[in-house]
């Protein structure tokens, strides 16, 4: 199963994204979406599982969650916007996956058997970060994660 990640779209969805991302069994968003039309355009391509960030405040984000667990087989994975928000021990309620965005840095790393996947922005720049995405490859209770740089400049 292929899981595309994207966050901080902020209203801009680039084709390099949408390519990226095609071919997904499912797609989570970490939040900062900009507008209703991004999730159109994702939910288009595969189910599509979001979270609301610190910048959805429109009223069309009211409805979305702050927090989401989605179960694929037996690999939990839970999403929220800002990593800082976390709520939960991750470990202690069996989540192997917590996604995240809010920094637009790409990041990756395993504490106590959790990952923790920030897929990076999306979207518009921020300062010299680059724009990017991930994926989560699961196969049974295996999980490989792949960070991608979609574009360096501009």
């Amino acid at each position: 199963m292929r899981v595309g990640l994207i966050s901080d779209t902020h209203g801009l969805l680039r084709p390099e994204a949408l390519d990226f991302l095609a071919g997904s069994d499912h797609i989570v968003h970490g939040g900062d979406i900009g507008g209703p039309d991004i999730l159109e355009r994702l939910a288009a391509i595969a189910p599509l599982t979001v979270v609301r960030g610190n910048n959805d405040t429109a009223p069309w984000a009211r409805a979305i969650p702050e927090t989401a667990r989605v179960d694929f087989g037996s690999v939990v994975l839970y999403a929220l916007h800002d990593l800082k928000a976390l709520d939960i021990d991750p470990r202690a309620a069996g989540v192997r996956v917590v996604v995240s965005g809010h920094s637009h840095k790409p990041a990756c790393s395993e504490r106590e058997g959790v990952l923790y996947v920030n897929p990076g922005s999306a979207g518009r720049r921020r300062f010299t970060l680059p724009i990017a995405a991930a994926e989560l490859i699961i196969e049974g209770d295996a999980v490989a994660v792949k960070l991608v740089t979609l574009r360096e400049m501009p």
